[in-house]
């Protein structure tokens, strides 16, 4: 195996921390530093996500100043 080659290869990776639904004119109002409210609770996992493809569950961990995810759960350990 070329472990040169793996390490070429692209992976998007998406962090969903929850979910809302509102018109488009009132996100057209929000400015910078606006609260969008979510579905979830502080305490809930987040859905990780590689290329579109639900793959882990974790929870978001803050370092100093940056944010971060901690993978929990693999997706062959998942039940969604």
């Amino acid at each position: 195996m070329n472990v040169e080659a793996v390490g070429r290869v692209s992976v998007e990776i998406t962090v969903v921390l929850g979910r809302t639904a509102m018109p488009v004119r009132q996100l057209l109002k929000m400015g910078r530093g606006a609260v969008i409210d979510l579905d979830a609770k502080h305490e809930d996992e987040c859905w990780i996500y590689a290329n579109g493809e639900l793959f882990a569950r974790g929870e978001i961990m803050i370092v100093g100043e940056k944010i971060g995810v901690s993978i929990t759960r693999m997706m062959s350990q998942l039940q969604v």
